[in-house]
């Protein structure tokens, strides 16, 4: 007897450490026999005000009260916003919500995402998961990438998924058919930071650093991180760009474009090494990286891979389309987060359920 195809109803919520905005995804997944398929419904992405801009990017330095004050306010403007957002669309069985990352430290045990899901779900009387990263940290492992379980089940027909967001990060079966993935290296998160410098939120199409010069001698340095050497699994944070990438930059005083385009040239180099050794094959680009031209240009002149960008929908909003399947997963209980990833003691079902 053939099975009866599952489907859900689910809206993903995902925000990067660059602070771009909230990204929202309302979307369908089907299950039948053992492949999945999704739709988009809906999404868009609501940008950050200056204010919270601000509360998101020094909470690292709050006291412990405060941080749960920005815990449980942070929750409940994630609420308002699906509020927003779902204004004349169909409502969602749950929300699956990753949160915002303060803390990431696995090597302690710690990962913390604010956004407390139990204030999602008071505000818009929807089911809510959350804390998807806190299980798997507990039992060893990184808690990051996360993604990685998406790329296997919903884009089975690509050899690697390269997402390039704040950091950039990527997944793959290995020769003995587990999925395999890491970050690669810093990537929006810093070039923002240097956009910033110069009176820009970002550098639109890789503009500015296209016409800066590559510095060889930073160029050698940033490569030449001990973390680039070590083997999977490996995660990045915030504290690897304060404490490693920050301090290399500032200690060159030269024009911010020839830092913009020398580590342009460090995220190719970085990609390009971590997929050389591997047959060749398509990589399926996403994240606000992919819209970088020069540096979408760069990574292809680099690597030997095929590289194929998807529709602009996906590219921006594929990581909320992820959670939300991993919503699904923590829903019908079955691993979301996968130990030959992360390197946990064993595959594991991370995210709270608030239910209303």
């Amino acid at each position: 007897m053939q099975e009866k195809p599952q489907k859900f109803r689910v809206l993903g919520i995902m925000s990067g450490t660059s602070l771009d905005g909230i990204d929202l995804a309302l979307c369908e997944f089907e299950k039948t026999q053992n492949s999945w398929e999704f739709q988009i419904i809906s999404a868009e992405t609501y940008s950050y005000t200056t204010n919270w801009k601000l509360r998101l990017s020094q909470a690292q330095h709050l006291s412990a009260i405060d941080f749960m004050r920005l815990h449980k306010h942070y929750g409940t403007l994630l609420g308002e916003t699906v509020n927003r957002f779902l204004v004349g669309k169909p409502i969602p069985d749950f929300i699956s919500s990753h949160g915002h990352t303060i803390f990431h430290l696995p090597h302690e045990k710690m990962t913390v995402q604010i956004g407390d899901g139990a204030y999602i779900s008071a505000e818009t009387d929807i089911p809510c998961i959350s804390d998807f990263r806190n299980l798997d940290v507990a039992l060893g492992g990184q808690g990051a990438p996360l993604v990685p379980v998406g790329d296997k089940y919903l884009f089975p027909f690509h050899t690697f998924c390269l997402n390039i967001g704040g950091f950039a990060n990527i997944s793959f079966d290995d020769s003995r058919g587990n999925r395999t993935a890491f970050d690669i290296c810093p990537a929006n998160f810093v070039l923002n930071l240097l956009a910033q410098e110069l009176g820009k939120q970002y550098d639109e199409n890789g503009d500015i650093a296209r016409n800066g010069n590559i510095n060889r001698n930073l160029l050698e340095q940033l490569d030449n991180i001990e973390f680039y050497k070590q083997s999977p699994p490996k995660s990045l944070g915030r504290e690897f760009v304060e404490i490693y990438i920050l301090t290399i930059l500032n200690e060159y005083l030269i024009p911010t474009k020839d830092k913009l385009r020398t580590f342009i040239e460090h995220i190719a180099n970085q990609i390009f090494i971590s997929t050389k050794s591997i047959p060749t094959g398509t990589m399926l680009i996403t994240g606000g990286g992919a819209h970088n031209s020069f540096l979408y240009q760069r990574i292809k002149d680099k690597i030997q891979h095929q590289v194929e960008k998807p529709t602009d929908q996906l590219v921006d909003f594929k990581e909320a389309l992820v959670f939300a399947f991993l919503g699904v997963l923590r829903h019908i209980a079955e691993p979301n987060c996968l130990a030959s990833v992360t390197g946990a003691k064993k595959n594991n079902i991370g995210g709270v359920y608030n239910l209303v």
